[in-house]
């Protein structure tokens, strides 16, 4: 895919995703590609996919443009974003204006893939982690790959929100009600004993640095996204998260080297994988089939992926147990978690 094919291909997505404006911006930013200035000669001479099943160069772009406005930086950028109404000619001056002055600042938010933490992503993980209580009747020990800043290791403390149902603590702080199609999961009490995650570049809640680009990932005319990421970041602060930086495959086949008795293992990853590189792909689901060849009963292994496949709309989830080896597509999520349709077996 071209750099300007990457750019249109997120002009037409993010409208269908809830983002008019990010659809507004990404084609604009499609039309200015060939303008003069180290910024842009970067994108255009970029190595490898640029495009969102790779190194995601739009979404790298716009997330530092966010990041001007969210913290001053750019109050004339600022004027023509979100919740401020623009036309396409003044969003292009300023656009232009703010990568020109803000060069270096934005050639070092390129060198970083985006990481929104998506919260409502934890959607998924409620609802299997309800299935597979009910099933195995044991507390959680999580494992989470592209764990960003742990936001979603919390999906316990959270509640899920359906009619005449809650799933969840009664006194949650954070709540989410996707639109839901199937039927219910099982009522089934849910208790955690560790959570650990993962990431090759883990972002930290006490670091305000990492904090605004979480929050610069979030698309600028959604601030419902914005208030769920805050709400998880307070009870992020308050129950701080074990991730731990590096790659995702000897991280894994140290951490599977035991499967605790008397616990589920949790496996699990939300629109990560696809960014994985082929080798550590390989050596984690080598790690993970290893590791289900010494489940028990008393001892068990799930793994979890919600990512995009070759079906639409949205993402997969595809569950898979040991100690029986049982392979399940439990459902399909929209990758913001706006909406989830649940077809777990009879």
């Amino acid at each position: 895919m071209t750099l300007r094919d990457a750019f249109l291909r997120q002009a037409t997505v993010c409208p269908q995703l809830g983002s008019p404006f990010m659809g507004q911006l990404c084609g604009l930013l499609a039309d200015m590609l060939d303008s003069p200035g180290p910024v842009f000669e970067r994108m255009r001479a970029w190595p490898g996919d640029v495009s969102a099943a790779g190194h995601s160069v739009p979404l790298r772009l716009c997330g530092a443009l966010h990041g001007l406005v969210i913290d001053g930086t750019a109050p004339e950028l600022a004027a023509v974003y979100p919740p401020n109404q623009t036309d396409d000619d003044a969003l292009r001056r300023a656009v232009l204006a703010a990568i020109s002055t803000h060069e270096t600042r934005i050639q070092a938010w390129l060198d970083n893939a985006p990481q929104t933490n998506e919260v409502r992503r934890s959607t998924g993980i409620i609802a299997v982690g309800q299935w597979l209580s009910n099933r195995c009747g044991l507390p959680f020990n999580l494992l989470e790959l592209g764990a960003s800043a742990g936001l979603n290791l919390q999906w316990d403390r959270m509640a899920l929100d359906l009619p005449d149902v809650r799933f969840g603590p009664d006194d949650a702080t954070l709540r989410l009600s996707p639109d839901w199609t199937g039927p219910l999961p099982p009522q089934a009490p849910v208790h955690v004993t560790r959570r650990r995650g993962v990431d090759l570049s883990p972002l930290s809640i006490a670091d305000e640095g990492d904090v605004l680009r979480l929050r610069a990932y979030l698309w600028p005319d959604q601030p419902d996204r914005r208030a769920r990421t805050d709400a998880a970041i307070k009870l992020a602060h308050k129950h701080k998260p074990e991730v731990a930086a590096g790659d995702a495959a000897p991280w894994l086949e140290r951490v599977l080297q035991d499967l605790p008795e008397g616990e589920i293992t949790f496996i699990y990853h939300t629109i990560a994988w696809q960014y994985f590189p082929q080798e550590t792909k390989e050596r984690c689901a080598a790690a993970i089939v290893a590791a289900g060849a010494r489940a028990t009963e008393n001892a068990p292994l799930a793994w979890l992926g919600i990512e995009a496949d070759d079906q639409k709309p949205g993402a997969g989830m595809c569950l898979r147990l040991w100690p029986d080896d049982v392979t399940l597509n439990i459902g399909r999520m929209d990758f913001h978690g706006r909406w989830l349709i649940w077809t777990p077996p009879s």
